[in-house]
């Protein structure tokens, strides 16, 4: 009896706690008609998604002439935070579900779900289940993976909260988990930084990606949601705002390197006297120069961001006044501003850092600012590694898109992920271009007696 008293008792109290959490602690947003919105959007520790949902979202709200209160949160958290009314929507990448309880905007990504391992992947799904699967709680890649569950009854993996799919890819990579499961993207991604990935097994469930609301949302907001998703699919600002964030995961994919090959040996031709001009004013080299402004631009000298940036190089108008350059649509003037900028960047940099060092990271200043390499120059020291070698540099750099690290810094945030994916794939161009034009004298040689030459010089010009 004394047991069963105990435990009426303790019922009792959970219910109570329940019923305080649920209708007293939790303090539901203001009408979002009072000019501020309240949105969810991912985890501080998801650097690239968090940076694109933060920017759309943004630009919805300057729609409605509202201010936005972003709330990062975890995937696990989002729904009840949605159904609690703690925010008005959730712009976290959610895959399109069916839990009755929220209502979905039309979808603004379709991307391919994958397992990805440190080894040869298994040809069949069934026999992943000997190797440690792990997947982020809540997430769309969970979401994927029950929905194939029921087809593979010996699938099994970890789910776990508070993490962010990027770490897990670095530890599949580290060999600290057997898999994961990404995107296409996200991994598109992690493969420049994390070369041991092994290919991806489709999971043939693609991922509907979408803003949430909960059931009972303001008409008003789901239909002005609904609109602004078709317009930026239409008037091109969805494709801007998705390459911005994730365009170059997948520029060194092999269409694309067709596409940069045939380019070489095209359209670069007409350019190619302003890059050595450039290289012969500045001293950096003409393959640099073109590899930099192909991944800016893709060599078309009327390119213009939805931000402003314009030109060949895409400078902005600051950049491009500082450079004396008055049309950045005029592609000699932007190579050569760009150029100058860039050794401006140089040479503002220790000269104690070797030269090639020196121009990595004046490549990630290119892209992000001197201010914020700066910054992660100061990061790497602290975490004991050398500021003065790029391969230590760009380990930090991603970190100043989260807030624990960002705001010890000097020059607060920064998209350091997206500056480490420009210096790499710009050095990738880079080396396509020496090997093609290594090529082109190789063949201007005699074929027997010179094939030992053309073996060393293809060796000497390929970079470091």
């Amino acid at each position: 009896m004394r047991n069963l008293f105990a435990w009426k008792i303790a019922s009792l109290i959970t219910i109570g706690v329940w019923f305080w959490v649920t209708f007293v602690a939790i303090e539901p947003a203001p009408d979002w008609k009072q000019g501020v919105l309240y949105v969810a959007t991912p985890p501080t520790n998801a650097d690239v998604e968090l940076a694109f949902e933060l920017e759309l979202a943004t630009l919805f709200a300057q729609r409605l002439k509202v201010s936005i209160k972003p709330v990062a949160m975890d995937y696990a958290q989002v729904a009840n935070a949605l159904t609690t009314q703690q925010v008005h929507m959730a712009a976290t990448g959610m895959r399109i579900n069916e839990n009755q309880a929220l209502r979905f905007s039309a979808p603004y990504q379709t991307l391919q779900e994958q397992i990805v391992c440190n080894k040869r992947i298994p040809k069949r799904r069934a026999d992943l289940a000997k190797l440690y699967l792990v997947v982020v709680a809540e997430s769309p890649q969970e979401e994927v993976l029950r929905a194939v569950a029921s087809a593979e009854n010996e699938l099994e993996w970890d789910s776990q909260r508070g993490r962010s799919v990027s770490s897990l890819l670095r530890e599949v990579n580290d060999g600290e988990i057997d898999c994961t499961v990404a995107n296409e993207e996200q991994i598109s991604l992690a493969r420049n930084l994390y070369p041991k990935l092994s290919d991806g097994l489709d999971l043939h469930s693609p991922s509907q990606l979408a803003w949430a609301f909960p059931q009972e949302v303001d008409t008003v907001l789901f239909d002005e949601a609904e609109k602004f998703i078709n317009e930026i699919k239409t008037n091109g600002t969805l494709r801007h705002l998705i390459d911005r964030h994730y365009g170059h995961n997948e520029r060194l994919e092999a269409i694309d390197s067709f596409t940069f090959i045939s380019k070489s040996r095209t359209e670069l031709q007409q350019y190619k006297p302003w890059f050595n001009e450039a290289a012969a004013a500045t001293g950096i080299e003409w393959h640099l120069l073109a590899a930099l402004a192909y991944q800016e631009s893709h060599w078309d000298p009327l390119a213009t961001s939805f931000t402003n940036v314009r030109g060949m190089m895409m400078l902005t108008e600051s950049t491009a006044q500082r450079m004396q350059i008055t049309d950045r649509l005029d592609a000699r003037s932007s190579i050569l501003g760009g150029a100058k900028y860039l050794k401006l960047l140089k040479d503002s940099l220790p000269k104690r850092i070797n030269d090639k060092e020196r121009t990595w990271m004046a490549l990630a200043a290119y892209n992000q600012g001197l201010g914020h390499l700066e910054d992660a120059r100061v990061l790497a020291v602290k975490a004991g590694l050398n500021p003065d070698i790029w391969s230590d540099v760009r380990q930090v750099m991603p970190l100043l898109a989260r807030p624990a690290y960002y705001e010890q810094t000097k020059y607060g945030q920064a998209r350091g992920g997206e500056a480490v994916i420009l210096v790499e794939t710009v050095r990738l161009y880079h080396d396509i271009l020496n090997q093609l034009e290594v090529e082109e004298m190789q063949k201007s040689l005699p074929p027997t007696p010179y094939f030992g030459y053309y073996a060393w010089s293809r060796k000497k010009t390929s970079a470091p």
